[in-house]
């Protein structure tokens, strides 16, 4: 018999994502804002700063799912994890945000990079045992599903909270000193984020004693590189995060300099984050009605066409919150027909190559994802420092304001229409998925 999970083993172990998203969310959103026009770093050092820390972070993806699945402790494998780097990764979080004033431009740019590189891979050592926990915490799929779903909306719920209040808080902290003010409020956030970490921790249980793997890696990662449909996904993942870290990662700018004020950011990070809300919603309603495929191919056009359509609507709030909304929606169901994708690339490898490679295949398409981060952050940097941006300018040069305007739109919007010209090569829609399913589970 199934033991039940109580709601508040759930909400615990949905803290633990909540604790992650308030480090990471706040890193995509304004870290780069911080860096250029708070310390004062040049964007294009910044972009590559962000590429090279991101690409490091996603080599090191697999080697940390390999230590942690033969980790033992009486705890269990994945949850001590939660304790021993709840501190550390709250420590790294707080020192991005922690650039010393006193130091030249050279030192803040190696405190940067350290600091930077350090939280991320604090990020990946705590978050991949997490994420490996939810699979031990019960073998029952209804309850996997529920554990699930109240990770997902804490986890949105953090990133909300987050976002919101780090700018509110950096101004009442630090008044002018805009330097203390991101200090402190990340500081803040950062003691919640350990304290969820640890409530996780201590309220959840492995019940699942899975036994140590002794798969060869190299040789599954062979094979999952000549898988066709893998290649596929990888690509989706690509260009799907490339939307959303260009489109978040210019936000503040398009809102400062071509808004003409910070205060409209708030509007924006709402439109965005209700619509994420609502894409989850309505990707889990329309797949009722049509395929997945056809979803997401649909979401893909019509989210890439009104993000083109930003860069030539009038300057006023009034049209460019409802279309935020509306593109962050779409955007947001794409995101959530692309993971159930990963999962069919995982049956579908078994089917076509007699291997279960769940583990590889996630964890490979986790770098995928980190890697496609790493270059649209170096996007948006580059393109600012070769487009003459200056931080703190009174106005920008036309050269500076027209990247800053594609930014958040055009080149988002040829992503999304990129993602869907990939679809194309994807064959595994419903129907397929439906035989690849029987001829593995063949009906007696």
């Amino acid at each position: 018999m199934t033991e039940t999970i109580s709601r508040k083993e759930k909400i615990s172990y949905g803290l633990g994502d909540m604790a992650s998203h308030i480090g990471l969310d706040n890193v995509i959103i304004f870290l780069t804002f911080y860096y250029t026009d708070v310390v004062g770093l040049p964007a294009a050092f910044v972009g590559t700063m962000f590429l090279l820390a991101r690409t490091a972070d996603a080599i090191i993806d697999p080697a940390m799912g390999y230590i942690a699945d033969r980790t033992k402790t009486r705890w269990g494998k994945f949850r001590p994890w939660m304790l021993w780097l709840a501190l550390p990764f709250g420590a790294s979080c707080l020192l991005t945000y922690a650039v010393p004033e006193s130091l030249d431009l050279h030192g803040k740019m190696l405190f940067a990079t350290v600091s930077y590189t350090l939280m991320m891979l604090m990020y990946t050592a705590i978050n991949i045992p997490y994420c490996s926990m939810g699979a031990v915490i019960t073998p029952d799929n209804d309850a996997r599903i529920s554990l699930q779903s109240y990770r997902f909306f804490l986890a949105t719920l953090g990133g909300a909270l987050s976002t919101f209040f780090m700018m509110p808080l950096a101004e009442f902290l630090g008044g002018a000193d805009k330097l203390l003010g991101y200090r402190w409020a990340m500081g803040i956030m950062a003691t919640v984020a350990v304290i969820m970490f640890w409530f996780c921790f201590a309220n959840t249980r492995e019940r699942i004693n899975a036994p140590a793997t002794h798969n060869n890696y190299l040789s599954e990662l062979r094979d999952l590189v000549r898988n066709d449909q893998w290649r596929v996904v990888a690509v989706l993942v690509l260009t799907n995060i490339g939307f959303g870290v260009v489109r978040l990662g210019a936000m503040m700018y398009f809102v400062t300099y071509y808004l003409g004020s910070a205060s409209y950011f708030m509007w924006m990070l709402g439109a965005h984050i209700l619509g994420k809300a609502a894409g989850s919603a309505l990707a889990k309603r329309l797949t009722r009605s049509y395929s997945k495929v056809q979803m997401f191919g649909y979401c893909a056009v019509l989210a890439g066409v009104l993000s083109i359509a930003l860069f030539f609507a009038p300057k006023s709030v009034f049209i460019l919150v409802p279309l935020t909304f509306v593109i962050s929606t779409l955007y947001q169901a794409t995101t959530t027909l692309m993971w159930v994708m990963m999962a069919d690339v995982a049956d579908y490898a078994e089917w076509k190559q007699g291997k279960r490679m769940d583990g590889v295949i996630f964890s490979t398409f986790l770098a995928v994802l980190k890697l496609g981060m790493a270059i649209s952050g170096a996007i948006v940097g580059w393109t600012l420092g070769f487009s003459g941006y200056v931080p703190n300018a009174a106005a920008q040069s036309s050269t500076a304001m027209y990247c800053i305007i594609a930014l958040f739109t055009v080149v988002p919007g040829l992503l999304s229409l990129a993602a869907f010209a990939t679809l194309r090569w994807y064959k595994l829609d419903d129907s397929t998925m439906k035989s690849i399913n029987l001829a593995r589970h063949p009906i007696a």
